[in-house]
């Protein structure tokens, strides 16, 4: 896309803070800060450090990495562990049949059902906050890996057995490449949960954390803090998603070849 296409997503940007700033200023309620009150409020939390710490404050320094960490950390795990037995079920009817009902029960449950229970297991801390995020998320990749294998072409896997691979050669080159869009889907949905849970798990049970300093700013009544923690939330969200549409392009690059390519030909 080029710079005038991003300049005109970027309008209503602007327009909709100079509308939230007049609102709030005319409204003057507590609970409803304009746009500059909470941006003083974000730089008063994060960005009024010592220029020897580039002015993040140790609240920057220790919250929002930490954040991160355990969000990417109970993303891969619940990635690793969903791609692995949803190809492993989507291959095998017979075990999927037994064990789909558990994973059709599992998905329905919500995680935050679940937080007591993990406190309780973990005593808080990070192991609570890692296991309410795989236990979220995991979900999703599974049942979008199991139907990304389970539609796997048969001929593909006629042809990598006409030419002697091995199970492990036709995993790495047939079964993971034609489900990896599935997969994929199911991988960009629950980044989004674990962003959720992240926060969640860290009002509950912790003592650091964006959630927790969210969680903080609320119990001091500081509703400017409160919604810079929101904010600093979905700029979040947005850079991790924005990351993730990167990746997917690039890794995806051929699937969305293959599909062009196959499509070139069609009548309209």
């Amino acid at each position: 896309m080029n710079l005038g296409g991003w300049a005109l997503r970027l309008v209503p940007v602007p327009v909709v803070l100079a509308v939230w700033e007049v609102w709030a200023r005319g409204k003057e309620d507590v609970n409803y800060p304009p746009p500059s009150t909470i941006v003083s409020a974000m730089r008063e939390l994060w960005l009024s450090g010592p220029a020897s710490h580039l002015w993040l404050t140790d609240a920057a320094l220790t919250d929002v990495p930490g954040s991160v960490l355990r969000l990417l950390t109970g993303w891969v795990v619940a990635g690793l562990i969903g791609i692995s037995l949803g190809v492993a079920l989507g291959r095998s009817a017979k075990a999927y049949a037994y064990v789909r009902p558990l994973v059709h029960f599992g998905y329905a449950i919500p995680p935050i059902m679940l937080l007591p229970f993990f406190i309780a297991l973990f005593r808080g801390g990070t192991q609570m906050q890692l296991a309410t995020i795989v236990f979220g998320i995991v979900w999703p990749i599974l049942l979008n890996a199991i139907d990304g294998a389970r539609a796997v072409d048969p001929l593909h896997l006629d042809t990598a057995a006409v030419f002697r691979l091995s199970r492990r050669q036709r995993l790495v080159r047939v079964l993971l490449p034609a489900a990896s869009p599935k997969i994929f889907a199911g991988l960009r949905l629950s980044l989004s949960l674990a962003l959720i849970l992240m926060v969640i798990s860290e009002m509950n049970g912790s003592t650091e954390g964006i959630g927790y300093e969210l969680l903080d700013q609320q119990r001091n009544f500081n509703a400017p803090g409160v919604w810079g923690g929101i904010v600093l939330l979905g700029v979040l969200g947005l850079l991790l998603n924005a990351l993730f549409s990167v990746a997917e392009r690039r890794l995806l690059a051929w699937h969305r070849a293959a599909t062009s390519g196959s499509g070139a030909g069609r009548i309209n």
